[in-house]
């Protein structure tokens, strides 16, 4: 076949065949089509979209473009959950410990920041010394010891998502429906999972900006899933706000501390009470999402799920120390403020925040930026809040002066405000089971 012709085709508004969709995406992940190609064929696809038939076949081609993993000797039902990312969602880094606390073993394959929203992997990386680069002999060693695993793709494991993801990141073809579910459904099939939770974000700082687009997603994911005989329940969940209050990679890693000592709750905890306990209730350790949820808070309240996260970072030869004691970590050279103007908190432009975040330096640019583990932004106000003038709304970290300003001009620019009081938005949308 020729890869000019099949790009053509999609161009072209036509649908691609089983044998074309394979072709393309077997000579991208053996260095046969250059990347200027494959981006050509992204954003046809990107632009013209894909009948459910061609996203059916690229997840498989990109599933069995590597090994699918056997955990089949590994008693118990394996559950994962995918977040389709947001600004502050941690959520993986809470709900996998208690989950695993409570018995199920988690099998998590994660990605790296796409966009503005930030990645589970670059997170547990700020953790020093925390390896998620860990061999499929590893990775099932880590399920079997402690019940929990959280690595990033490797060579054998959907290597062409692994790919295709980072050429997304940086070609403005992020936010196509296909290509979200052929990129989470090749990764999470080839895991060895039984069951998997997902939450779709929707809001000014979701790749799916509307309830429409969060449902068509959510049912996408939902259909591959159970196409694969899996198991599956959807969350569409808020993302006009940031998730907690902490920005940024170690930020995150410190807020998700926080939760799983109990020492905060507030939206974050909530929300992953509710995915913990869904995972807990998918992985038959409850006979319903609600009992999950009273099994998940008992899992904090007892310590078992801090201890968990402790006992994953050992196994994944991260230093425990800084967990431990979050004040031993490296700060940032130089830090802002953004005070509130007197009203409540209306709005939040979500996506803006993101994107002061990466100015900040925790994401990436480009394929080649190096992420600064340590910037990010404490955002401390919910929509709706009381604000007065001179109390604190964010606090801004970085390493360069000229990004701190560059950040503080967009975050600023981010936030509205009102006479008058309004609802905050709810958090959890919609349940699909």
């Amino acid at each position: 076949m020729n890869v000019i012709e099949v790009i053509k085709k999609k161009r072209d508004k036509k649908e691609l065949s089983h044998e074309e969709i394979n072709f393309i995406v077997s000579a991208f992940t053996k260095n046969k089509v250059p990347d200027y190609q494959f981006s050509a064929f992204l954003m046809a696809a990107f632009i013209n979209g894909m009948s459910v038939n061609e996203t059916a076949c690229l997840t498989e081609a990109m599933l069995y473009s590597g090994k699918v993993i056997d955990l089949s000797a590994i008693k118990g039902v394996k559950v994962d959950k995918h977040s389709t990312g947001g600004i502050g969602d941690k959520t993986s880094l809470i709900i996998a410990p208690i989950a695993a606390a409570a018995g199920v073993p988690v099998p998590m394959i994660s990605g790296r920041g796409l966009g503005h929203t930030g990645g589970t992997l670059d997170k547990l990386e700020s953790i020093p010394g925390f390896r998620t680069d860990l061999s499929l002999s590893e990775y099932k060693n880590a399920v079997k010891k402690c019940g929990v695993v959280l690595i990033g793709q490797t060579k054998e494991i959907a290597p062409a998502d692994k790919v295709i993801y980072s050429l997304r990141d940086v070609t403005g073809t992020v936010e196509s429906i296909p290509l979200i579910t052929a990129s989470i459904m090749s990764k999470k099939l080839a895991e060895g999972i039984d069951g998997l939770v997902l939450d779709i974000k929707t809001g000014s700082g979701a790749f799916m900006k509307s309830m429409k687009d969060a449902e068509i997603l959510a049912n996408s994911l939902i259909n591959t899933a159970k196409a694969f005989k899996k198991e599956v329940i959807g969350f569409i969940t808020d993302m006009n706000q940031p998730l907690g209050n902490y920005i940024g990679n170690w930020f995150e890693v410190y807020e998700s501390v926080l939760v799983l000592k109990g020492e905060t709750q507030g939206d974050l905890y909530e929300l992953c009470l509710s995915l913990a306990g869904a995972m807990i209730f998918l992985g038959k350790k409850a006979s319903s999402i609600e009992e999950g949820i009273e099994i998940s808070k008992e899992m904090i309240k007892n310590g078992k799920a801090y201890n968990k996260f402790v006992e994953l970072v050992k196994i994944q030869h991260g230093k425990v120390d800084v967990i431990e004691d979050p004040g031993k970590y490296p700060k940032s050279k130089f830090s802002d403020t953004v005070y509130c103007k007197n009203g409540f908190l209306n709005s939040v432009d979500n996506l803006e925040i993101g994107m002061a975040a990466l100015e900040l330096g925790a994401g990436r640019m480009t394929k080649e930026d190096v992420i600064d583990h340590k910037a990010g932004i404490i955002f401390r106000k919910k929509i709706g809040e009381a604000c007065k003038k001179g109390d604190v709304i964010a606090e801004l970290y970085s390493d360069s002066k000229t990004k701190l300003t560059a950040g503080k001009e967009r975050l600023m620019k981010a936030v509205e405000y009102s006479d008058k009081k309004i609802k905050s938005p709810k958090l959890i949308k919609k349940i699909i089971r």
